[in-house]
């Protein structure tokens, strides 16, 4: 059920946002050197390597780590990134992740490959059993702004707590934030 949910949700998101996905992708094009997309290697189901693709708002000499692991991360921004970061239109291109089922619509926010602390607590916990999200309980909790440790316990609530009802209210709940622009760092 969830899969045939996030399918129909990703093809009509996809059909609905296909003008907007087409200006980004000529803004990021226009405005820096690079590829319009950047995938990042991310942690999936069962700790599984997946290339996760966002439109790219970093230059493409920025390190792969966390942004908020970097010194300075605002120089390593494009002309239009930190736009694209706080209206969240650089994660459109995760419909295709979602499409291909790497990914949901609901559940944990895929971790960088290099995030050793969050994959280690999420694997100690089960939740490297739940296949990651777009958005998820962390989201609509504190986002960028949460220590791990916070972060796992709310994917672990969210593991207990799974089912249709509870992933509708988290959409809900994150396209109210995304409007807000809530726990968005950059």
């Amino acid at each position: 059920m969830k899969r045939v949910f996030d399918l129909v949700l990703a093809l009509l998101a996809l059909t609905v946002l296909l003008v907007p996905i087409t200006i980004v992708s000529l803004l990021v094009k226009l405005t820096s050197r690079g590829p319009i997309v950047y995938w990042s290697a991310r942690v999936g189901l069962h700790n599984k390597i997946f290339k996760m693709p966002k439109f790219r708002t970093m230059r493409v000499d920025t390190p792969a780590m966390a942004t908020h692991l970097l010194t300075n991360p605002e120089q390593f921004l494009t002309p239009i990134g930190s736009f694209l970061r706080r209206s969240s239109l650089d994660e459109l291109p995760q419909l295709w992740s979602i499409i291909l089922g790497d990914m949901s619509f609901v559940g944990p926010r895929p971790a960088l490959f290099n995030q050793d602390d969050l994959i280690s607590l999420r694997s100690r916990y089960g939740v490297d059993w739940i296949k990651p999200g777009l958005t998820g309980w962390a989201q609509v909790n504190g986002r960028d702004e949460l220590p791990i440790p916070d972060k796992v316990r709310l994917d672990v609530e969210y593991m207990k707590r799974q089912s249709f009802w509870f992933d509708l209210k988290i959409i809900i709940l994150t396209f109210l934030k995304v409007l807000k622009k809530d726990g968005i760092t950059h």
